[in-house]
């Protein structure tokens, strides 16, 4: 058998580190999507209010989308190997803290370490995959990306459940500290990141310059839509399946933890492929926008359908797993990030993109909460108001990336 060429052995390393990286990544989704299946359980021990369940949930997105800034410009000053292995730890830290909190204070202080360690997960993965695969292939291999990033969706689903209904929420968060571990340990044996064919040498940028790029990207009109919709799109889907999911399927139509982390796996699955389906979709970078846009007001009407079926659980889970298959459409926004700005701007760019969707996770969680805390005093179905909250924030997110400016990049493109 003859030897493989140089450039298949090659494709094969960079598939072996990207989905090193990707490990990484799948916990950071586990973890973003925990509270779900372990809500009862802390609001038993602890006695939280939906409030504070909502405040609990959104610190992972806040401490997430804050340390954004901070590792983008690390990934950009101090390359994506070293500053996964530095930041990492932290989830690591705090994943263990969180199995050991004898008290709320605690379990929010483990949260936001979890939040830090996992902030440059994705973002590393995809600008590996930007540097070093064809730019052609973006929207899909990021697609594919975020699929198999999906496998820890899968963990919070059924496996996670039942963890939590046999070991108690505790063992969950130590089988995640487990892992996590794990996922350290193997990208610091197999990432090495490649150096950039024909890279000019230039001198190494500052803290205080990577910081007034961040800056200059707000001074660009285009950039509040992008910015916008970003922290809504995803902020929903992920109030849904991280936070809301299983409370509304046990207090709404009673069904049991396991049954409830079975929705839960069975729309982790279709997470899985999806992102990959509208990556294989995308029409290019002329109808890109108005996709975003139309699926973005699609997905809100889906949520108002939602709050209405009360009496109709197989409805409203066949509704819910169509609502997870439509949330592909967020990597068509990290293409259209990738086309709205100039190559030297793109990391950047990308970096404030996914800071803005976990802030926006984080402000979504806190106000449902609140949302709901209200419903319930009023003696009104908290789940209902909370499902129309989120179906009004991201109607008017939608209408406001499809109404503010577009990047000359694009219009020149048209």
């Amino acid at each position: 058998m003859p030897p493989p060429s140089p450039g298949r052995a090659n494709d094969r390393a960079l598939w072996a580190m990207l989905l090193a990286l990707l490990s990484s990544f799948a916990l950071s989704q586990a973890f973003r999507t925990t509270t779900a299946m372990m809500a009862q359980g802390l609001t038993a021990e602890f006695g939280l209010s939906a409030q504070s369940l909502g405040a609990f949930a959104g610190l992972f997105g806040l401490s997430f989308g804050v340390a954004q800034l901070l590792m983008g410009v690390g990934l950009d000053l101090y390359g994506l190997r070293r500053t996964v292995l530095i930041a990492f730890p932290f989830t690591i830290a705090g994943s263990a803290l969180s199995a050991l909190a004898p008290g709320y204070a605690w379990l929010m202080a483990g949260q936001l370490l979890i939040g830090m360690g996992c902030s440059p997960a994705f973002l590393a993965c995809t600008l590996f995959i930007a540097r070093h695969f064809p730019a052609d292939r973006f929207a899909f291999l990021s697609g594919v990306a975020m699929g198999v990033g999906g496998l820890g969706l899968l963990f919070t689903g059924t496996p996670l459940a039942w963890l939590v209904q046999h070991g108690g929420w505790r063992t969950g968060y130590a089988a995640l500290a487990g892992l996590s571990a794990l996922s350290w340990l193997l990208i610091y044996l197999r990432v090495h990141e490649p150096p950039l064919p024909a890279a000019p040498v230039a001198a190494r940028e500052t803290w205080g310059q990577a910081l007034r790029g961040f800056a200059e990207l707000l001074l660009l009109p285009h950039t509040w839509g992008i910015l916008l919709l970003g922290m809504s799109g995803y902020a929903a889907f992920l109030s849904l399946r991280g936070l809301w999911l299983a409370p509304l399927l046990m207090d709404r139509f009673h069904l049991t933890l396991v049954d409830s982390g079975n929705v839960a796996l069975a729309l982790s699955l279709i997470a899985l492929f999806a992102p990959g389906l509208s990556g294989r979709l995308d029409p290019g970078t002329a109808k890109r926008r108005f996709w975003i846009a139309n699926a973005s007001l699609l997905m809100a009407g889906m949520f108002v359908a939602l709050a209405l079926l009360r009496q109709h659980t197989g409805a409203s889970v066949a509704l819910i797993l169509l609502m997870g298959l439509l949330s592909g459409y967020g990597v068509l926004q990290y293409a259209d990030v990738r086309t709205s700005y100039p190559p030297a701007l793109t990391g950047r760019a990308l970096s404030a993109f996914t800071m803005a969707m976990f802030l926006g996770v984080a402000l979504m969680q806190w106000f449902t909460g609140i949302v709901a805390t209200w419903a319930a005093q009023r003696g009104t179905d908290p789940h209902t108001a909370v499902m129309l909250a989120i179906a009004g924030w991201l109607a008017l997110a939608s209408m406001g990336f499809r109404w503010l400016p577009v990047s000359p990049l694009l219009v020149q493109k048209k």
